[in-house]
């Protein structure tokens, strides 16, 4: 099996698993949106909003400091594992074990204050996935991630539906999430090899001079990432936190997916750059590039075009008033999109370090226009400042990696995919459907169409990832 097909099919194992669960997962939201109303789904907002900011806040860049060292041949992978989750498994604790007292100081209902204590474990179930995660990333064997997150979301759609077939109130549904990510990490901690703790100083030397200047820049990421879901519900009532909250929910799924791509191409760049392969690591990053452009364009323009349909369909007529919300949410897709291909890219290639004035920048900067702007236009203020930050990330991180690696993109496959999203935005404005999921399905098809007859892909990438056998 060629790279590119092994790639390919871990791609699309991965991708389809997240189609399925991210399915999943909005027919989740739909049942909470409707059960809970807007007020409620305000409460779950602020408190994941909280709990998000606590979990990027310490991420510390595990997942993909893990698959990348084990990609590397300096340390025994068994041994190397066992050191990545022991200090992953401590960072949890203490920091989603903290976050339930911080929240206390917080002017919050009772009933929120209950749902960070209960929903803190969720989140430390979480982050122990992402060793295991970083570890099947760079065995190219994905389908692990898949499996373990569809049975993540089928226990959540499962519950979430009979609490609210049984009027079932707020924290019982704030249970069930918990209970839901508990089971997917131990089903990836059942197909990891056995795992214990170990100290090991040499190798936790390495991971530690590997992982803080990822963490300063998590760390400063979390600020300009999450500030807005921590600082809005200080300024707006709890149903403009849960029109805000719904409207992002569509966004993060987006960001979810866009990393994934960056995860799996990630230990590739830091194989090809580690061993000078200067020509091979170009390929790879344009690879990547092209990948998340491909993909990214189209999500943008159908949430902007879409918009409004789209959050009645996820929360009904009362969350229609998200519609213009996401509308302006999705412009932030841009900075998303270069922000993840040269974040994960400047990781690979160890320029951490300098990257970490452009999201202490970001941080600051962001910080202080959520406290000018959303005290002044509320959850427009929010988007607003969350566009901004997420385009000067993206840009200037495109800059670094251009000066350190002299990489520049090849612009013909960009031009080609805006002509075949503009072509599907034209189609889905001008071609009524009874339903917003014809209308993503119609746009679906016009997209591809298009990109096979603009000869995106090339017949040989094409036979390499398909090959066609005599």
């Amino acid at each position: 099996m060629t790279l590119k097909r092994q790639i390919a099919y871990n791609t699309i194992l991965q991708m389809i698993g997240k189609i399925l669960s991210t399915l999943l997962g909005l027919s989740a939201v739909l049942i909470m949106t409707r059960s809970l109303g807007a007020e409620k789904f305000g409460w779950y907002i602020t408190a994941v909003g909280f709990l998000q900011f606590i979990g990027i806040f310490s991420d510390f860049g595990f997942m993909i400091t893990s698959s990348n060292l084990l990609s590397e041949p300096k340390f025994e992978k068994k041994d190397l594992l066992d050191v990545l989750f022991t200090w992953r498994f401590i960072t949890a604790l203490i920091f989603q074990g903290l976050s339930p007292l911080l929240f206390l100081f917080f002017p919050y209902p009772h009933e929120i204050k209950l749902a960070v204590a209960i929903i803190a474990v969720s989140f430390f179930a979480t982050s122990i996935t992402q060793v295991f995660n970083g570890y099947f990333q760079m065995r190219l064997q994905t389908h692990f991630m898949a499996i373990g997150e569809l049975i993540s979301r089928i226990v959540l759609l499962l519950g979430v539906y009979f609490l609210s077939k049984n009027n079932s109130e707020f924290l019982p549904i704030m249970i069930i999430i918990s209970i839901a990510s508990i089971l997917n990490a131990l089903y990836l901690y059942w197909h990891i090899p056995t795992i214990k703790f170990n100290f090991d100083k040499t190798i936790t030397k390495a991971i530690f001079i590997r992982l803080w200047p990822t963490a300063l820049c998590i760390i400063f990421n979390s600020f300009y990432l999450q500030g807005d879901r921590v600082i809005l519900p200080l300024y707006a009532t709890q149903s403009d936190v849960g029109f805000y909250g719904a409207a992002y929910r569509v966004l993060d799924i987006i960001i979810q997916m866009s990393a994934m791509i960056m995860g799996l191409m990630s230990p590739l760049l830091a194989y090809s750059f580690s061993r000078a392969r200067t020509e091979e690591f170009k390929e790879r990053l344009q690879m990547s590039f092209d990948l998340m452009i491909l993909f990214l364009t189209p999500l943008m323009i159908g949430a902007i075009v879409l918009s409004e349909p789209i959050m009645r369909f996820v929360g009904g007529n009362e969350f229609i008033g998200a519609g213009k919300i996401l509308s302006y949410l999705s412009w932030a897709i841009l900075g998303i999109c270069f922000g993840i291909i040269f974040g994960y890219t400047a990781l690979a290639i160890n320029k951490q370090k300098q990257a970490i004035w452009i999201y202490a920048a970001d941080a600051v900067l962001s910080i202080a226009g959520y406290f000018i702007f959303i005290p002044r236009f509320g959850i427009y203020g929010a988007a607003g400042v969350t566009i901004f930050s997420e385009i000067f990330a993206g840009f200037m991180l495109m800059s670094l990696v251009f000066y350190h690696s002299k990489f520049l993109p090849n612009l013909k496959t960009i031009l080609k995919i805006i002509i075949a999203g503009l072509i599907m935005s034209a189609g889905i404005q001008y071609i009524p459907t009874s339903h917003v999921l014809w209308s993503i399905i119609l746009g679906g098809i016009i997209y591809s169409v298009m990109i096979i007859l603009l000869k995106t892909i090339s017949k040989q990438t094409i036979k390499e990832i398909m090959p066609i056998r005599n």
